[in-house]
């Protein structure tokens, strides 16, 4: 309905592997009014699950409690292992604006849901993004910094220089749970892109060097972080990707510096893709690119009249 505020979701649980506890989790976000699944993304070596949610800002807001309260029940960290970066059961909950609402509003969202998930869980919470309570803490990789096994190690020992700093910003004891972890909440003008380039060889190390070359701390693009990684179930070596803003660095741009780092290896690259939903805008500036187009206008697509 013309008017009516939605915000995009793209929690991440810390579980890939077990399909019963995957559908017990994201079956709470099914077949609720102002609620859309939109997506539901298992990774099976990084043992995590992304989820794409649209939801007008109540209904999600609930759905979004509902659904970390199951993956409190059926996460225990203590026995959880995965090779993605993880703090937490329900690991992270992001919000960002996605239509006729503000960065502001969508804030204010996320501070109830973090308030509520402490009230009702006593799972401590980390505020990342616009919802940071310091500089560092806007960024998620400064607050997984050693993942659960080595964040909850150093809240345990209050004389380690860096405990204040990372202590989360609610709690009961400024530790970790040890069976919750902790929870990262936030609230971000643009939502991340996942992308991956394939590689045609087996050197994973090859993948390392050209992810280093792309990701921003170390000398690529700001809003892009890269890992270099192999995915058994299939051919090749991946150049794993979150781009964090596709309208000022396009798909493409990474597509072709991978492409000509590749090249110093002999390397071919043999394809990519794009895991999970992705703008419309985000798919017509590559386009745009490769055809040389000039002055194409949204109204000429002519799937955008029927979402309208």
């Amino acid at each position: 309905m013309e008017g009516t505020k939605y915000i995009l979701a793209v929690p991440n649980f810390s579980d890939g592997r077990r399909e019963d506890v995957i559908e017990a989790i994201t079956g709470v976000l099914k077949n609720r009014e102002g609620v859309t699944l939109v997506s539901v993304e298992p990774e099976h070596d990084f043992n995590r699950t992304v989820v794409t949610i649209l939801g007008e800002p109540e209904p999600l807001k609930e759905a979004l409690i509902e659904m970390a309260g199951k993956s409190y029940e059926f996460i225990d960290m203590r026995e959880q292992k995965g090779s993605h970066p993880r703090i937490g059961g329900q690991d992270t909950i992001p919000l960002f604006p996605f239509m006729n609402i503000t960065l502001e509003e969508t804030k204010e969202l996320a501070e109830e849901i973090g308030k509520e998930l402490f009230d009702k869980y006593q799972v401590p919470i980390y505020f990342a993004g616009a919802n940071a309570r310091t500089e560092d803490k806007k960024s998620i990789s400064f607050i997984r910094k050693g993942q659960y096994e080595g964040l909850k190690a150093l809240l345990d020992d209050e004389n380690h220089p860096d405990h204040e700093a990372r202590r989360p910003d609610l709690s009961v004891d400024g530790k970790l749970s040890p069976q919750y972890g902790a929870t990262i909440v936030s609230a971000d003008m643009e939502g991340l892109t996942a992308y991956n380039v394939f590689l045609g060889t087996e050197d994973v190390n090859i993948a390392k060097q050209i992810a280093k070359a792309v990701r921003g701390p170390s000398g690529g693009y700001s809003t892009v972080r890269a890992v270099g990684i192999k995915f058994p179930e299939r051919d090749g070596v991946v150049v794993s990707m979150n781009m964090f803003d596709c309208a000022q660095t396009p798909l493409y741009r990474t597509f072709e510096l991978v492409k000509l780092e590749a090249q110093k290896y002999g390397v071919a690259v043999t394809g990519s893709e794009l895991v999970g939903p992705v703008k419309l805008e985000y798919l017509l500036n590559n386009l745009n690119h490769y055809l040389g187009l000039q002055g194409l206008r949204m109204e000429q697509i002519l799937e955008t009249h029927l979402m309208k």
